[in-house]
């Protein structure tokens, strides 16, 4: 296990492998998207270890990969209510991050997965639209 040395591009590269996938940003991050649905990205919130990356599972697979490798699989409060888990890169090996990455697809290509997510407005551009001064 692990010793690859991998980051997010390794993530990246090896996604856009796969059919449909392309990256596009997601959230302002380096994300990969299966029409237009999230596959795996950089993680967003503080609470991700460093060398991490979010990827969509669906919870039950999740709760079966954090069970089996505990060493590999983790989620945080901010993660949890999502269908998605967190990978810690610096200890998969390339075959681990291939056939999550696998997992992952077959998620977001399934009809079970979540709907493509689109951008919020900034706070104080929904202020705006709240208040009738925004026009878009």
């Amino acid at each position: 296990m692990g010793g690859a040395h991998l980051s997010i591009d390794s993530v990246i590269e090896l996604g856009c492998k796969l059919s449909g996938v392309n990256e596009s940003p997601y959230y302002g991050v380096r994300a990969l998207k299966l029409n237009g649905r999230m596959l795996a990205c950089t993680p967003v919130n503080k609470s991700a270890e460093v060398n991490s990356a979010v990827v969509a599972m669906g919870f039950e697979q999740r709760a079966a990969l954090l069970k089996k490798h505990p060493l590999l699989y983790y989620i945080t409060d901010h993660y949890a209510p999502h269908p998605t888990m967190l990978m810690r890169l610096s200890r998969m090996s390339h075959a681990d991050l291939e056939r999550t990455l696998r997992m992952a697809w077959d998620f977001v290509s399934s009809e079970g997965a979540a709907t493509p997510a689109t951008p919020r407005l900034s706070k104080a551009r929904s202020l705006r639209k709240a208040s009738g001064k925004y026009k878009s």
